[in-house]
């Protein structure tokens, strides 16, 4: 099942369980905005080449809309109305004033020089300056796209509608401390209110880590300094184990030294090679799927041994796999709670830009501690209602509070 269809699936069993106006469920299922531009840049050695760009704007209703921009070759439609809606229920769920939009540009980074990036960021910027901005459309990086590009996109919209600092969070200036940290360490702090529940804690655990990016090596770092054993993890390069725990400090000095800084986990001393299929279904109390959607399906489902998912990735559970997983009694932590760290300090960044007055990091961790842990105890009281998993519980926590603001409003008038 692709990203759109069980997005689209995850939202009507919610507005099922609301039980909303039939109306109301598909206004608030149709983007607000579906833009495509051709984006037609000079190449180095002097040809033209052209790109499609898009941003996919889905709801406005709580506040101005969010999402990142990716560069990659395979960008899908259907995948970014996807996580356009996702980003929705997500800021929703997180009780922070946005709404969702995603998008991106048809293209391989990797194929162009750091000039011919700027070129095409520049056109993009220039084709949808218009309708984005400050008050209401926030892009952020997201794959294949970083700080530098949203320095451009930043200074080009600039030159439209003077100095606006806001209009980006990720850039590489007046960025909010902590925003790097921001998803891996919101993950962490989500596995710690859900393990409150139970009477755990993160030190007498163990941890599977998919995918070593960003998310995936914060979220190793701040487990193991809280005493949490991370005793395998994974990345493009492959999978490595270590059933007395990974020593990370030690791993990630390992990944920046390789290479110059472009580093893997391949050869690392001090632990075993696995097989990367091996590694979702690897004895362990916790497996962390940080890299790419759909990786847990109805293949693997019935042979994962982890009690606890939490769901760093966007969409990484199809739901014929979670079907699968809910029957074991394996407790699923939703993407659309668990990775909401990132957006949240991105919209730390947001005030702080439009206040012109930086926190510290101790402020900007305190605030995303604070704000990841009422969202548990909203989902949590949304389970009590409607007596569903946590999922479900997310999913009518962020519907309920988009469709309210929508009536609110008057969306038929």
């Amino acid at each position: 099942m692709n990203a759109l269809a069980a997005t689209n699936r995850n939202f009507q069993r919610a507005a099922r369980i609301l039980g909303l106006d039939s109306k109301l469920e598909r206004s608030l299922l149709i983007p607000f905005r579906e833009i495509k531009v051709e984006c037609t840049i000079p190449k180095d050695d002097g040809t033209l080449v052209s790109y499609v760009g898009f941003r996919i704007q889905h709801d406005n209703a709580r506040g101005p809309m969010k999402g990142g921009i990716r560069y990659h070759p395979e960008v899908d439609p259907d995948e970014v109305n996807a996580l356009a809606q996702l980003m929705t229920w997500k800021t929703a769920v997180a009780d922070i004033p946005y709404g969702g939009a995603k998008g991106g540009i048809g293209c391989n980074p990797r194929d162009l020089s750091l000039s011919e990036l700027e070129r095409l960021t520049r056109v993009f910027t220039q084709k949808i300056h218009d309708l984005v901005g400050v008050q209401r459309d926030v892009p952020a990086p997201d794959m294949g796209t970083n700080a530098q590009t949203m320095a451009w996109i930043l200074d080009e919209y600039s030159k439209f509608h003077g100095h606006s600092p806001a209009v980006v969070t990720g850039k590489p200036i007046v960025r909010s401390l902590g925003r790097e940290a921001a998803t891996g360490l919101g993950v962490v702090f989500a596995t710690e209110a859900l393990f409150a529940e139970y009477g755990k804690s993160i030190s007498d655990q163990t941890f599977v880590i998919q995918g070593f990016g960003n998310v995936g090596t914060w979220a190793a770092k701040s487990i193991f300094e809280r005493g949490g054993k991370v005793i395998a993890v994974s990345d493009i390069s492959g999978a490595i184990k270590n059933s007395n725990g990974i020593d990370i400090p030690g791993l990630l000095k390992y990944k920046d030294d390789v290479n110059g800084g472009n580093g893997t986990l391949k050869g690392f001393p001090d632990a075993e090679v696995m097989d990367p299929n091996e590694l979702l279904v690897h004895e362990c109390d916790v497996l962390i799927p940080c890299a790419l959607g759909g990786v847990l399906n109805r293949e693997n489902a019935a042979d994962v041994k982890a009690k606890f998912i939490i769901e760093a990735a966007n969409h990484p559970t199809d739901p014929e796999a979670d079907e699968i997983l809910s029957k074991k009694g394996i407790i699923i932590l939703p993407d659309i709670y668990a990775n909401a760290g990132g957006v949240t300090v991105s919209y730390f960044e947001w005030v702080q830009n439009i206040q012109g007055f930086m926190w510290d990091e101790e402020k900007v961790n305190h605030e995303l501690k604070k704000y990841m842990t009422r969202a548990f105890g909203d989902i949590k009281a949304m389970c009590k209602i409607h007596n569903c998993d946590l999922r479900m519980g997310a999913f009518t926590l962020g519907v309920n509070r988009v469709a309210r603001a929508t009536l609110l409003r008057g969306w038929e008038a």
